[in-house]
């Protein structure tokens, strides 16, 4: 009977508390569902706490559950309202924007600062159409984890009085060096031996382990990210 009786108890707060976490979720707003900003997540979890341990354990006072979660939603709301009335606090507690690939090239001190690896920002460019690191201008990893690309203007793109001309096909280039590594697949995937490889790299100068990142297009066109960057433009909040 303890545990028909326990099981009805844990039927009725989930009862009671979903429609309680809806409307403090309607309450504090979009932005807590949007996006997740640090203090965001930080929220969804002690909700997720809270409302787990409620539900899994009977013997937790449901009237307390429910003040909790009255008292998260107040103080996720009041630190928004300080957020919009206030861009220092804001930058308190939160990541400040990034810059992590600037005129085609990784900023490799950016990237190493914000703890993402090439393979991390290469797939958030593909998930964008993105295909050639030479293409973007600059792209910047937002406070909430996404990253924003602005591309370069193709030279060969049609003009508006030319738009029944035929698109050119998008840039395609592959990860030839990461971290001093040299990708053998990709040589061989544009028919270039290794020995073509090193004299292109004493030609500039340069030795493979010293390479943070390379990547090689189709006419084997070899691009490569430095250490150093170009002055970065300015990227606030």
């Amino acid at each position: 009977m303890d545990t028909v009786k326990d099981s009805l108890l844990v039927a009725g707060r989930i009862i009671t508390i979903f429609p309680l976490m809806l409307i403090a979720g309607l309450f504090m707003g979009k932005r807590s569902i949007g996006e997740l900003p640090v203090f965001d997540f930080l929220v969804i979890l002690a909700l997720g706490a809270v409302v787990g341990a409620d539900i899994a354990d009977p013997n937790i006072d449901h009237i307390h559950t429910a003040v909790a979660i009255v008292l998260i939603a107040l103080l996720q709301r009041g630190v928004s309202f300080l957020v919009i009335k206030s861009r220092k606090f804001g930058k308190l507690i939160t990541f400040e924007p990034t810059i992590v690939i600037n005129q085609g090239k990784f900023v490799v001190n950016n990237l190493k600062k914000v703890r993402y690896s090439i393979d991390n920002i290469l797939q958030m460019l593909r998930e964008k159409d993105v295909f050639h690191i030479a293409d973007v201008e600059f792209a910047i990893l937002e406070a909430n984890g996404k990253l924003t690309v602005y591309k370069k203007e193709s030279p060969s793109a049609p003009l508006p009085n030319h738009t029944r001309l035929p698109k050119p096909n998008k840039d395609v280039s592959y990860p030839l060096i990461v971290e001093g590594v040299v990708y053998e697949e990709s040589l061989s995937y544009i028919h270039k031996e290794r020995s073509w490889l090193d004299a292109q790299l004493r030609a500039k100068g340069l030795r493979q382990e010293d390479i943070f990142f390379a990547s090689i297009d189709q006419e084997g066109q070899i691009y490569i990210s430095d250490p150093t960057s170009a002055d970065l433009p300015p990227i606030q909040h």
